[in-house]
């Protein structure tokens, strides 16, 4: 048995492992806000984590095996909880994002189109770290969401305190309604309307994971393995945004509606006129073994079904 320090952890994904990580019989801690509990039997710690001070007092004197990072957006956040954890942590693993390949946000080394992108494409030993930055402002941090992520990871990476793991996420899908960011609901709700889906003229596909799969990786990240640096989660399989609505049609029996636009314009959710799918090769080195989308997929979009036909029910 692990103890187990979950930070965050209060929906979706990272509530499932939650509840996962409990009936492996670990002793499991969640540390957030307060304004959810955790489920039955697991601790619970309340605290801002952006508050230094907050943070080390609602930790006291206690030490944990693995911390489980859910929420930490920003290098600032990142600095807070080294300190915090450096000597009452064995291993830490944060949840990270696709998003830090994103060509539009930083200079990153060159990958040729629909070639998957490797770990190594952005190296949080190396990356450099600017703490002087407004993280603190909720503007400047959802407008440099990548590269505060990248930040974060750096932190934590070249810290030298617990030995640290990043879980870079593809796009999570399924769960219905628990599914809270809305962007396959974008696409169900405007097909079952016939409303228009705007779409880039060629669309280059990204990468998916289902929820319990991810959940299910970063249990296995925390309690399975002892690999450190980045590691791409990402189910095999790639999707461009025709994919997922035609998977959609399928089930409904209704065609898209689409408007095109230029590159460079707004476009619906999944709509990519860049290249950044990940490489997932790694995961299956380590001996983790990722599905493929055409096993979940129909599933999750009977969900996102059923949940906007409640909807227009209610």
């Amino acid at each position: 048995m692990a103890t187990i320090c979950v930070i965050g952890g209060s929906r979706y994904f990272g509530e499932l492992l939650v509840r996962r990580l409990r009936a492996d019989g670990h002793d499991v801690t969640v540390l957030n806000r307060g304004a959810t509990p955790p489920p039955p039997g697991v601790r619970h710690l309340v605290a801002d984590r952006d508050d230094a001070a907050a943070l080390a007092a609602a930790l006291g004197s206690r030490t944990f095996d693995v911390v489980v990072d859910q929420v930490c957006y920003t290098p600032a956040q990142a600095a807070v909880a080294a300190r915090a954890f450096r000597g009452r942590a064995g291993r830490y693993v944060m949840t990270s994002t696709i998003e830090v390949y994103d060509p539009a946000t930083a200079a990153l080394p060159h990958t040729p189109s629909r070639t998957p992108v490797p770990e190594a494409a952005v190296d949080p030993e190396t990356w450099p770290v600017r703490l002087d930055l407004p993280w603190h402002d909720p503007e400047f941090r959802a407008a440099h969401y990548a590269e505060g992520k990248r930040q974060a990871e750096a932190v934590l990476a070249q810290d030298g305190g617990p030995a640290f793991a990043a879980v870079r996420s593809a796009h999570v899908l399924g769960g219905g309604a628990r599914e809270f960011t809305g962007r396959l609901d974008h696409y169900v709700s405007r097909i079952l309307r016939g409303a228009e889906i705007a779409v880039h003229r060629d669309p280059l596909p990204t990468v998916f994971v289902h929820h319990q799969e991810i959940a299910a990786l970063l249990r296995w990240a925390a309690t399975g393995s002892d690999f450190t640096g980045a590691l791409n989660a990402a189910s095999h399989g790639p999707l461009d945004v025709m994919d997922l609505t035609a998977a959609i049609a399928e089930r409904t029996g209704r065609a898209p509606r689409y408007r095109t636009v230029a590159a460079g314009q707004d476009a619906s959710p999944f709509s990519f006129d860049r290249h950044y799918a990940m490489d997932n090769a790694r995961a299956g080195r380590l001996g983790f073994r990722l599905s493929h989308t055409s096993d979940w997929l129909p599933g999750a979009v009977a969900e996102a079904l059923a949940t906007a036909r409640g909807a227009a029910a209610a």
